[in-house]
């Protein structure tokens, strides 16, 4: 669904530009007073100053929404997620409140293993309704485009299963948030498949990828790069296969120790590699020269209480950082735009300026978007979030609320709080 609006009165603030945002860049945002945004059949057409919008009959086939000078930003980009499972795992957080971490208990069969076996005993149509419980959700703090893993099945059937509630949410005509699938059959190593990495690899090269390549249900394929789960060799192995299929390449990345994935992702010329907690410095300068989006995730290190990743150092590297949620039902069982703004500043060094770029434009660019979402441009789409004060500061000074109380998703608005 797609509209024609006029708005008016609007304290537009925007990065600029068709690509990542890197370094210094990411600080640098467009402000424009008392600004107009035209919005041509879902596309933004016009950005500037009045032009006699009150008039009679200037643009009668538009609707017209007076910002009444309040901030408007490009619709929040959330570019890492896994809003599609089932089960709870408030028992494991418990858990790890007296101690555990996070490998003791994947191996004791809980972690991700445990939200595989509720997610395999669901229907279709039940994770489907609870994904858009969870689409609604981030839709109020201002989300416009979120990036959905699958990764929860670890099986053909479940793992289709997962990346079809997507394609249908996606579908939707009068959708809120757009979904950028990504296939995550390397999530984990199933229990069937126990000390048989490689054999599982084989699975998911010869009888899934040619699948979803070939029904087109995701745009990307990443893996979980990380000790205990897949090695650099076995991961580079599915991506470079994913790669001959059409899909993009991401990469669970350092997240727990420095094994090697930041450099994994340079060489691969990923789209982007995230977490990055455990990143090594060459990876951080392998990265920038081979173009690869930084996505930090630190909603993560605050509840899994790790060392946030080094937001500052990257950025000061020279390097392209997007922000995200990670919301997931086991490390991050939040999707909280608000409390990942508050987080990035306060412990990852980043200025508010770089945090609106990286959870905008940032994030477009880490899902290949940067083209048509992110920033308040002339040819891109008409996605736009209303904060409720002229101040885009209150987004992390407002430690962990939302301030968002209006968003536009391709010139429809859908009012917020």
């Amino acid at each position: 669904m797609i509209e024609n609006l006029i708005i008016f009165n609007a304290h537009v603030v925007t990065p600029a530009g068709f690509s990542a945002r890197c370094g210094k860049e990411m600080g640098r945002l467009s402000i424009l007073d008392f600004a107009t945004v035209e919005v041509t059949r879902g596309i933004i057409t016009y950005v500037g100053a009045s032009r006699g919008e009150e008039r009679d009959g200037y643009y009668n086939r538009y609707w017209h929404f007076n910002a009444r000078g309040r901030c408007l930003l490009p619709g929040f980009v959330d570019s890492h997620t896994h809003f599609v499972f089932d089960g709870d795992r408030a028992g494991e957080f418990n858990r790890r409140l007296r101690g555990e971490n996070y490998l003791s208990i994947m191996q004791s069969g809980g972690g991700i293993a445990a939200t595989v076996r509720a997610t395999r005993k669901n229907s279709y149509y039940h994770l489907r309704a609870r994904a858009e419980s969870f689409l609604k959700q981030m839709s109020l703090m201002g989300v416009t485009t979120v990036e959905g893993k699958s990764g929860y099945g670890l099986d053909r059937d479940t793992e289709l299963r997962q990346l079809k509630v997507m394609q249908s949410l996606q579908n939707e005509e009068q959708r809120r948030v757009d979904i950028v699938p990504t296939f995550l059959g390397a999530h984990a190593i199933p229990e069937e498949y126990a000390g048989r990495a490689d054999a599982y690899i084989d699975f998911l090269i010869d009888d899934m990828l040619p699948y979803i390549a070939g029904h087109r249900l995701a745009e990307f394929c990443d893996v979980f790069c990380e000790e205990g789960v897949f090695s650099v060799e076995q991961s580079r192995r599915l991506l470079t296969a994913a790669r001959k299929h059409g899909l993009g390449l991401k990469l669970h990345a350092d997240e727990i120790v420095s094994l090697g994935g930041a450099e994994l992702a340079a060489e691969l010329h990923a789209t982007s590699a995230d977490h990055l907690l455990h990143v090594s410095d060459a990876g951080i300068r392998q990265m920038r020269d081979a173009g690869v989006v930084a996505t930090l995730l630190p909603l993560t290190a605050f509840i899994l209480k790790e060392p946030y990743a080094r937001g500052r150092q990257m950025i000061d590297a020279g390097l392209a950082v997007a922000l995200a949620t990670d919301l997931n039902p086991g490390s991050a069982f939040s999707g909280s735009i608000p409390l990942t703004f508050a987080l990035a500043c306060l412990y990852m060094g980043m200025t508010v300026e770089e945090a609106i770029t990286a959870l905008t434009l940032n994030g477009a660019a880490a899902l290949n978007r940067a083209d048509k979402l992110g920033s308040i441009e002339v040819g891109k789409q008409g996605d736009f979030v209303l904060l409720n004060t002229d101040d885009y500061r209150q987004l992390t000074y407002y430690v962990g609320m939302n301030c968002v109380t209006t968003v536009i998703k391709r010139g429809v608005i859908h009012p917020g709080l």
